[in-house]
């Protein structure tokens, strides 16, 4: 056993100090495994990203009342009688209570407006979003970086980080037509980079005036009193006549919402990466048989001293191996300089823009090196075999 090993490191040896004389297909071989990781990173990466945007904005301390049997903002609809009667309920009904004793809530709606982006000049829709003043607060996460919050019934603006960013117009003191009025921007806000911060905020009753639609609420945000207060909220929410009014925590609202994006952008990737991945495939199969047909002389030679098809067959394919590796390497490399903390955008909720950053994580590269390293096992396998059939006699008088 130890003989066949040393024939085994001694083959790998010859065959990885031959590299040289094939450098540029090794390096092509190298350059089509980093291409194929990098893009899967970078789909997976997106992916990551925009769930990380979500998952940051959602609180399981918060509860989101919606109305009309959907578990979306958009199409939710929840009557002033059904908060009148809930307002009105005593006793303990899941949500915690302000100083007057009344239910810590917000009513909120949103509504789409259309920015030019001074970048590109291209049209961006954005979400404005109506609260009440209690809303801002029932954000965890979320804190004004400049300026104040919006003063009630007027119309003024605090808006996101990333929006602030991006978007020329809101400075603090600028004024912004959104639909037919202008708004003055009064403040800016952080939340740790959440789907929050591709908001827009502003008092409930402002925007009710300016989009025509007085009196309408598409939800309810609540401070939840307790991990029991979900189910009990729920259950005096049946009692209530009318519409149905559905209740789930904030963290599940955005996560329902991230699994269906990133199931799509994963849906795209994976296609392409794996696409791709049979044609690097077929590369490293060329690139190893060019390798087998350099080496013939010296496999042959090594052959006829003695040396066992299983060194052949092995030291060949970690050749290819350690090739798919390099590249693999080098895929996440790019991959993390480019992609990590980039800035991309998508439609998120009610069919506005939302703002993320990419993520390269630890998952990310070793998802995308596994198949880097796929494609070198299974590019590798057929020459590896084929360096143990070699026709030992005809091969040296080939050289001579």
């Amino acid at each position: 056993m130890s003989s066949a090993l040393k024939q085994i490191f001694l083959m790998i040896r010859v065959n990885l100090g031959s590299l040289p004389r094939r450098l540029w297909i090794s390096l092509s071989m190298v350059l089509s495994v980093a291409l194929v990781v990098a893009v899967l990173a970078g789909f997976l990466a997106m992916a990551r990203g925009f769930e990380r945007a979500l998952a940051d904005a959602g609180s399981p301390e918060i509860a989101v009342v919606l109305g009309g049997g959907t578990n979306q903002e958009t199409g939710s609809d929840v009557p002033a009688e059904a908060i009148h009667s809930l307002s009105a309920m005593t006793g303990d009904i899941g949500v915690a209570r302000d100083a007057v004793g009344g239910l810590a809530l917000s009513r909120e709606v949103v509504v789409p407006v259309d920015v030019i982006r001074a970048s590109d000049g291209a049209e961006q829709t954005l979400s404005l979003r109506g609260m009440d003043p209690a809303g801002p607060g029932l954000r965890d996460r979320a804190s004004l970086s400049q300026g104040r919050l919006f003063s009630q019934g007027a119309r003024e603006i605090v808006v996101g980080a990333r929006i602030a960013q991006e978007f020329s117009g809101f400075a603090i003191g600028d004024r912004v037509r959104l639909g037919a009025v202008e708004w003055k921007v009064v403040g800016h806000f952080t939340s740790g980079g959440s789907a929050f911060e591709s908001e827009i905020w502003a008092d409930l009753e402002a925007v009710q005036s300016a989009f025509d639609r007085q009196g309408q609420v598409q939800s309810l945000r609540m401070h939840l009193d307790g991990p029991g207060g979900l189910g009990a909220l729920r259950q005096h929410l049946s009692a209530i006549p009318g519409a149905p009014l559905t209740a789930v925590s904030e963290a599940e609202l955005y996560a329902a919402q991230s699994e269906r994006t990133s199931r799509l952008i994963r849906l795209f990737g994976w296609p392409l990466a794996l696409l791709m991945a049979v044609g690097a495939t077929a590369g490293a199969l060329n690139t190893m048989m060019s390798s087998v047909s350099d080496r013939t002389v010296e496999i042959a030679t090594l052959r006829l001293l003695g040396f066992g098809r299983l060194p052949a067959f092995t030291a060949t394919w970690v050749e290819a191996v350690l090739l798919s590796v390099a590249g693999s390497a080098l895929g996440i490399l790019a991959s993390w300089l480019a992609f990590n903390d980039w800035q991309a955008s998508t439609m998120g909720a009610n069919n506005t823009k939302m703002a993320f950053q990419l993520d390269v994580t630890a998952d990310v590269a070793l998802t995308a090196g596994l198949l880097g390293l796929a494609i070198g096992i299974i590019g590798g396998a057929l020459p590896a075999l084929a360096a143990t059939r070699l026709p030992l006699t005809s091969a040296l008088r080939a050289r001579g």
